[in-house]
C-alpha cells in the first residue's frame, strides 16, 4: 500500500502545475502565506494546532508509481507534468507560528516558500490538516479556561472519522486536555489515555452490583464506576458498599449535572467517601463547563463538542500567493483586492507586542523585498511569533512525534498566559487584540 501524500490534493493544484510549466512560470521564486481572514464563530483568539502533522506528511509528499499512473491513465495533466511530478520533492523552506501559538485575523501563520511549482502543489494539504485541528485546538482552549484547574479528558472519537478522531485528540492535548480515549493517539503522539466502561458493561450483568463487582476485581478500588445506568442515588450506593469508601470516582453521564453533581457530592460525604472523585460527561461543552464551575466536580470528559470544533469544525484558514519574483527577478507583493476576500500582499515577520507581559496587539511588518524585511526584524516591544519549519527542504524534526506534541502543549500553556483578561470570556465577540500591519517597504 501507498505511503504517498501527493493525492491528498484538489485537482487544481495540478492543472495550475501544468499550465506554469508551460509558460515558464513553474520556476518562479513565490511566497505562499496560509492565514486567516476572521476567527471562526465570534471567538477571541485562534490556536495554532496541525503544523507537527503537517510535517510529517510533507516528508511523504511525493508521487509514486501508482500515483502517477492514476494521473496519465485519467488524462489529468501532460507528459512534462508527470516527468517533473516524478521527481518532485518539496525544496523550499516553510516559516510560521510553533503549534500551540495563538492566532488572530491576518497573523501569517504558515509561509511557504520556493518556487511556484514546489509550493503551489501545498495547498490543500496545508488547509486540510491546519484548518481542522486549529478548529479542535482553538475550542479545546475555551474548554480548558472554562474547566480551571479541573482535568479534561477528549472522548470524542466516536463522533469523528477515524483518522480524525486521532488528530482531534492530538489537537485538544496540545490546547489544555489532560488525556484521550484514543489508543492509537496514545501511541503516536504518547498522549495519556483513560476509560473505564460503558453503560453496556452494567447492562451485561444481572445487576449493577455484579457488574460494580467484576470492574473492580479487574481494575482495583481506584476505577471509576459509572452510577447512572438505572437509578443515580442507588448506584452511587451499591458503588460504595461494593468498592468501600476508598472508591477512586464515579462517573455521571445524565441529568441536570449541577444539581446532580451537587447531590451525589453529598451522598458520598455522608457515606465516609469524601475522596471519591466526581467526573462528570454527557454532551458537554465550554458553556456547560462553565456553568459547573460552582458546582464539586472533579474532572470532566468531553466528546462530540471538541472533536467538531464546538460547532465550527473549520478555522476559515486560507492559502494565497503574497509575493513573487517579477520576469526580471524583482520581489513585487501581490494580493486579492476581492470584497470582503482583500489579502495583504508581501513577505512578512510577526510580533505580539506585549505591556506588562500582556499581549496588547499583533504586530505584523510587511516588504516587498526579503532584504529589508529581515533587516526590519528588530521589535523590542514584541515576542517574534515565526520559527523556521524546513529549510532547503531539510525538516526540523524536533516539531514532530511525541517530543514535538509534548513541546506545542507546553507552549500553548505558557503563551495563553499573555491573554488580556477579556480574551478569557465565551462569548462573541472581537478579536482580544487587533493586528496591526506595518509597511517596511
Amino acid at each position: 500500500m501507498t505511503t504517498s501524500t501527493a493525492l491528498l490534493t484538489d485537482r487544481y493544484e495540478l492543472t495550475m502545475l501544468a499550465a506554469a510549466l508551460r509558460d515558464g512560470t513553474a520556476s518562479r521564486p513565490s511566497v505562499f502565506e496560509l492565514f486567516s481572514r476572521r476567527l471562526s464563530g465570534g471567538r477571541r483568539f485562534g490556536v495554532v494546532a496541525g503544523t507537527g502533522r503537517l510535517l510529517s506528511l510533507l516528508r511523504d509528499f511525493h508521487f509514486g508509481e501508482d500515483e502517477l499512473r492514476y494521473l496519465r491513465d485519467e488524462n489529468m495533466v501532460d507528459a512534462d507534468s508527470l516527468a517533473y511530478l516524478e521527481s518532485y520533492r518539496f525544496t523550499g523552506s516553510i516559516r510560521g507560528y510553533r503549534e500551540g501559538e495563538l492566532y488572530f485575523p491576518g497573523s501569517p501563520i504558515l509561509t511557504v516558500e520556493g518556487t511556484f511549482a514546489d509550493a503551489v502543489v501545498l495547498e490543500t494539504l496545508a488547509l486540510s490538516i491546519l484548518n481542522h485541528d486549529s478548529a479542535v485546538a482553538t475550542a479545546a482552549a475555551r474548554m480548558s479556561i472554562a474547566a480551571g484547574e479541573r482535568p479534561l479528558a477528549e472522548m470524542g472519537s466516536r463522533r469523528a472519522a477515524e483518522y480524525s478522531a486521532v488528530a482531534a485528540a492530538r489537537a485538544a492535548y496540545i490546547a489544555g486536555f489532560s488525556a484521550t480515549s484514543n489508543l492509537e493517539a496514545g501511541r503516536r503522539w504518547g498522549i495519556p489515555t483513560m476509560g473505564t466502561a460503558a453503560h453496556s458493561w452494567t447492562l451485561l450483568h444481572d445487576s449493577e452490583e455484579d457488574a460494580f463487582r467484576a470492574q473492580i476485581d479487574s481494575l482495583g478500588t481506584d476505577t471509576t464506576l459509572l452510577v447512572d445506568t438505572y437509578d443515580i442515588r442507588t448506584g452511587v450506593e451499591t458503588a460504595i458498599r461494593v468498592a468501600g469508601t476508598s472508591l477512586g470516582g464515579v462517573r455521571i453521564d445524565s441529568g441536570d449535572l449541577p444539581i446532580v453533581a451537587a447531590e451525589v457530592r453529598t451522598q458520598l460525604d455522608e457515606l465516609g467517601a469524601t475522596g471519591t472523585r466526581i467526573t462528570v460527561t454527557s454532551d458537554l461543552d465550554e458553556y456547560a463547563i462553565a456553568a459547573l464551575a460552582a458546582s464539586p466536580v472533579d474532572a470532566y470528559g468531553v466528546g462530540t463538542s471538541v472533536v467538531t470544533g464546538s460547532g465550527y469544525p473549520t478555522a476559515s484558514m486560507v492559502y494565497k500567493l503574497v509575493a513573487r519574483q517579477d520576469a526580471g527577478g524583482a520581489w513585487i507583493g501581490v494580493a486579492k483586492a476581492s470584497a470582503d476576500k482583500a489579502s495583504h500582499g508581501g513577505r512578512k515577520a510577526a510580533f505580539r507586542t506585549l505591556a506588562d507581559g500582556v499581549a496588547v496587539a499583533e504586530t505584523v511588518v510587511v516588504s516587498d523585498g526579503f532584504e529589508e524585511l529581515d533587516s526590519a526584524a528588530e521589535h523590542p516591544e514584541g515576542r517574534a511569533l515565526q520559527v523556521s519549519f524546513v529549510e532547503s527542504g531539510a525538516i526540523d524534526q524536533s516539531y514532530e512525534g511525541v517530543e514535538g506534541t509534548a513541546s506545542a502543549r507546553a507552549h500553548h500553556l505558557k503563551v495563553r498566559e499573555e491573554l488580556p483578561v477579556r480574551a478569557l470570556a465565551l462569548s462573541k465577540s472581537d478579536p482580544a487584540i487587533p493586528t496591526v500591519f506595518i509597511d517596511n517597504i
